[in-house]
């Protein structure tokens, strides 16, 4: 009969193998700090060179951007080019740019507020077929704008708006995705035994969301407007296909404008460029101001 073996036997005969006299344990394969640091400036380089390019090309003349001196430090001619934006065709391209602010900052808030109460209504209230429901919202972040246009288009006609501030600012207003994202929030930052106390309390529904959710969710809502403000801001196609009078065009279309005529009038490539460089400023100033909030919001969202 064998008699079983010792822990002390077993342990030592399960113990790793000494390594022999002068061999070198195998480390794993890691990156150099030195590399990894070497990646990341040149990651930087890449993502910066067309904002500097577009910083020193803005403020060259015709002749030099024709030329190729368009990273040159000499020639400024920033203050001419400024002038000639604000002068031709009777300062036209002001005009665009107080549309695309228009159409951008009010219709992103507006768009933020409605996702906002979308998501509060998803998360908070149980009605029947809710989840279908948001099921057929998150089958609309499926559906790419610009296959939507001619849609819209032909509904903007039955309705008479096609080519006016309505045709362009109304379609602002819907964003599937900002619903997701507001739900997705309003989950994270409203507790539901807040909301009990709240109506224990005597305050109505509308109150109970005014007073309590909207400001619990302010990060949420602030991450909403950001998308749509970028998304509004960049749009090209829908004014393209709402709109034919130029004094309507958001800043894109009015620069795509000027773009088409530069073969035939190289004067407007300086016009073009500084024009595109004062269209960044708003995004950037947005994203500055209100970093605190959406970099909050977009923490509660990967955490939920």
């Amino acid at each position: 009969m064998t008699m079983p073996s010792s822990p002390k036997r077993t342990a030592a005969r399960t113990k790793p193998p000494t390594p022999a006299p002068g061999h070198r344990a195998r480390r794993p394969w890691t990156l150099s700090k030195a590399a990894v640091n070497g990646a990341l400036v040149l990651t930087t380089l890449y993502t910066l060179l067309p904002l500097g390019w577009l910083l020193t090309a803005a403020a060259k003349n015709t002749a030099d951007l024709l030329g190729g001196n368009s990273l040159t430090a000499s020639n400024f001619h920033l203050g001419q080019n400024l002038h000639d934006l604000a002068t031709t065709d009777g300062g036209i391209y002001v005009r665009w740019y107080l549309n695309s602010l228009l159409y951008a900052g009010i219709g992103a808030a507006l768009c933020a507020f409605v996702c906002i109460c979308a998501g509060y209504a998803f998360e908070v209230y149980a009605f029947r077929g809710k989840e279908k429901l948001f099921g057929l919202v998150l089958l609309g972040v499926l559906v790419p704008t610009t296959a939507l246009a001619l849609p819209m288009y032909l509904l903007a006609s039955k309705v008479g708006i096609v080519n006016t501030f309505w045709s362009v600012f109304i379609p602002s207003l819907v964003n599937p995705f900002g619903v997701y994202l507001a739900r997705v929030f309003c989950a994270g930052y409203v507790p539901g035994e807040v909301l009990e106390a709240a109506r224990v309390d005597g305050a109505s529904e509308l109150r109970t969301f005014w007073s309590i959710g909207l400001k619990m969710v302010m990060p949420g809502f602030v991450t909403v407007f950001l998308f749509q403000f970028t998304a509004i801001w960049n749009s090209f196609f829908l004014p393209l296909v709402m709109l034919s009078n130029n004094r309507l065009f958001p800043v894109s279309l009015g620069l795509y404008a000027w773009n088409t005529q530069t073969h035939a009038e190289p004067t407007f490539y300086p016009l073009v460029v500084t024009g595109s460089l004062l269209a960044v400023i708003p995004l950037v100033v947005a994203f500055v101001v209100l970093q605190r909030h959406w970099k909050a919001g977009l923490t509660a969202g990967s955490v939920k």
